[in-house]
């Protein structure tokens, strides 16, 4: 059976070497593959809406009529084609830019299935780019009132796809002796519905209770198996021998001591369950949360001195060279003055000069490393690494996070994260990492007062910001996201600064950075705003982690409705860490309900954990389990905070299975199968 699945995909009919081209861009290479593209969503004719009921800003699907087509040139290189449609309860326009080709499609008096997000322009509802499918052409009463669809490229198109898997299905359908994946007691413990059954009615469902019944079959079976491989990951670490650390000696002691503040409870108690792990013959593998300003650069200082003081290096990979640039300065603050030798490696390093640090790293010279991505670079050996921490580890992944741990003989690995994690998250992503984490901030600090301001707003905003500079504060513009690339970005921010410059701010001593400015000429900035002789400093998102001027007090993110929770909380993260109370406001201009959404969260939870699960649930996990970021193979069908109370039950089922030895042999088949490449990314054995 496995032989025929795993056939090629022009195996099937009417796919030929152009439409195994078109598929393959969607991963699609075998008939394996087909049968595990699930539908992204399902149009049932029960549960259509009508244009009278469509709402701004939310996604919806509805039958309709064309009733016009029109394609308009307002200007030379953009054409804009607008189809009419109604239903009897009203009208809506469908959408596309420089799209002119699909004219061709749309009939008046055509009937089609539409689905898209609505946008009211002039109180008429329009649907950009939305999905469209002929409603005759697509056969609905063949398979029942609830259709799949799925996501895919053009031209390829929704029937097309349907009569794929129904033929995938039928092959499938012949080959019934495969035995299940799952053992049997585990699907008769859980009520679940057989693997061919799920198969069949997740792609064709024959009703709404089918449909659910399928999903938590297959939900659960990926999830099992994520389970068994992060469970079987973090035993075989613990296994394996690695730097067993001395108890606490004088340097550990004389760096705790001369700490300008006292420790917090949470950061205390972390420090015990770093120290403990350090001790402990097994390799260290610990991620430490830890909010914004939580405190976790001193934790991290302290494990560096002990490893030190055993005989060992450290390394502190970051994602940013300003990152590194302050790790550096920190280190050498509160570890060099006790005699640690600390190094900063970058890659805007000269040849000359890198070649010099290199060979100290090598010869044991630098006892403390902190560095970039240059860190993991083949030409960068350790003497003898005991100690290797990833700071920002959403910015890595598991590729970057293994080979930093291969420089030295299995070294005690610390991932730190000012991104929350929720538990399910943790429990998968990182579930073959101890967690540890930080929520009370150390005393002192005051909440940063958040405000949500429209564009009408935006002069009295800069009045403030005039105000604060004249009380002897400094603040921050950060420019809107511009996604389509680095350079329309830089250039956005140039102009921001120019209008600021010339209007709202004149006479300010206002600077700017951004990731397109040269490393010297941004340092030249940056060291002017630490000295405070720049007041105000208009940046891009690249000020989002590493800056630290306790003085600013003040931040203004424009177009703050494209910015993510996560991110807007980091930005924030900026402001708040001096003696003075600290402002952000958030300037929005028409935000839509989600983005409207995000930031009354942001006006009114200060929380880092908290704001982490409201944003999860606000956009979904996304690719967390992407190989570019942690290795392991996307989920095909599962969704980590959706499916939370799966996720705990597979768990616990893969738990139980492990501890049988009758059952382990099979599982680690299954597993190498599965995953295969990817154990040794984690277990470096």
């Amino acid at each position: 059976m496995n032989s025929v699945l795993d056939k090629g995909i022009q195996y099937l009919k009417g796919v030929g070497p152009a439409k195994a081209a078109m598929l393959s861009k969607l991963g699609l290479f075998s008939v394996r593959d087909l049968l595990e593209h699930f539908p992204k969503r399902y149009e049932d004719g029960s549960k259509w809406t009508s244009i009278a009921e469509l709402q701004d800003g939310l996604l919806a699907s509805f039958k309709c009529r064309v009733t016009g087509v029109q394609e308009q040139k307002p200007r030379r290189g953009l054409s804009i084609l607008k189809v009419a449609v109604s239903d009897g309860t009203g009208q809506c326009f469908l959408v596309w830019f420089n799209q002119g080709y699909r004219k061709q499609a749309y009939k008046v008096g055509q009937t089609i299935v539409v689905a898209g997000k609505v946008k009211r322009q002039r109180f008429q509802p329009e649907i950009t780019n939305p999905e469209v499918e002929d409603f005759e052409a697509a056969e609905w009463a063949s398979v029942g009132k609830i259709m799949p669809v799925y996501g895919m490229t053009e031209p390829l198109n929704q029937r097309f796809f349907r009569t794929l898997i129904e033929q995938a299905l039928e092959l499938f359908a012949m080959l019934q002796m495969q035995e299940e994946a799952l053992p049997l007691a585990i699907k008769e413990k859980y009520d679940l519905m057989d693997w061919h059954t799920a198969l069949q009615q997740v792609h064709f469902p024959s009703s709404q209770t089918e449909l659910a019944a399928a999903r938590k079959r297959l939900i659960f079976e990926e999830l099992y198996w994520m389970q068994c491989w992060v469970l079987a990951a973090r035993t075989k670490c613990r296994s394996l021998p690695g730097i067993k650390h001395g108890p606490q000696g004088a340097l550990e002691r004389r760096v705790l001591e001369a700490l300008p503040f006292a420790l917090t409870q949470d950061q205390k108690q972390v420090w015990q369950e770093i120290r403990a792990d350090m001790e402990e013959l097994a390799a260290m593998q610990r991620l430490l949360q830890g909010d914004v300003g939580s405190g976790k650069t001193v934790l991290a200082a302290l494990a560096l001195a002990k490893t030190v003081e055993n005989g060992y290096q450290g390394a502190l990979m970051v994602p940013t060279e300003i990152l590194a640039e302050q790790h550096y300065l920190t280190m050498q603050e509160l570890l060099g003055r006790h005699g640690v030798k600390v190094a900063l490696l970058t890659g805007r390093l000269k040849d000359k000069e890198k070649a010099a640090l290199l060979t100290a790293i090598r010869q044991g010279d630098i006892q403390v490393t902190i560095g970039t991505h240059a860190l993991i670079q083949d030409g960068v050996e350790f003497e003898k690494l005991g100690l290797a921490i990833t700071d920002e580890q959403h910015r890595f992944g598991v590729f970057q996070r293994a080979k930093l741990q291969e420089k030295g003989r299995l070294p005690d690995m610390l991932v730190m994260t000012a991104t929350p994690i929720p538990r399910t998250m943790a429990l998968t992503v990182y579930g073959d990492l101890e967690v540890s984490a930080i929520r009370e901030l150390p005393p002192g600090r005051k909440p940063v007062k958040t405000y949500v301001r429209n564009r009408q707003s935006r002069e009295k905003v800069y009045l403030f910001i005039r105000d604060q500079v004249a009380k002897g504060r400094q603040a921050y513009v950060v420019c809107p996201l511009v996604e389509e690339s680095d350079k329309i970005e830089a250039q956005a921010a140039v102009e921001l600064h120019e209008e600021l410059s010339g209007g709202y701010l004149q006479g300010i001593a206002c600077g700017l950075v951004h990731g397109r400015l040269k490393s010297s000429e941004r340092d030249v900035v940056m060291d002017a705003f630490y000295a405070g002789e720049i007041k105000v400093l208009v940046s891009t998102t690249v000020i989002e982690v590493g800056v630290n001027v306790p003085n600013a007090a003040v931040m203004v993110i424009e177009c703050a409705e494209r910015f993510g929770l996560a991110q807007l909380h980091q930005l924030r993260g900026r402001i708040g860490r001096g003696a003075h109370q600290s402002y952000c406001v958030l300037l929005s201009e028409k935000p839509s309900p989600e983005g409207r959404a995000r930031l009354e969260i942001m006006a009114s939870v200060a929380d880092g954990f908290l704001l982490a699960e409201e944003d999860l649930k606000l956009r979904g996990p996304g690719q967390f389990f992407g190989a570019r970021q942690h290795g392991l193979p996307d989920l095909k069908i599962a969704d980590v905070f959706r499916d939370g109370e799966i996720l705990l039950e597979a768990r616990s089922a893969a738990k139980s299975s492990l501890e049988k030895k009758t059952s382990r042999e099979r599982i680690e088949r299954v597993l190498e199968a599965r995953f295969a490449g990817v154990g040794d990314l984690i277990f470096n054995a």
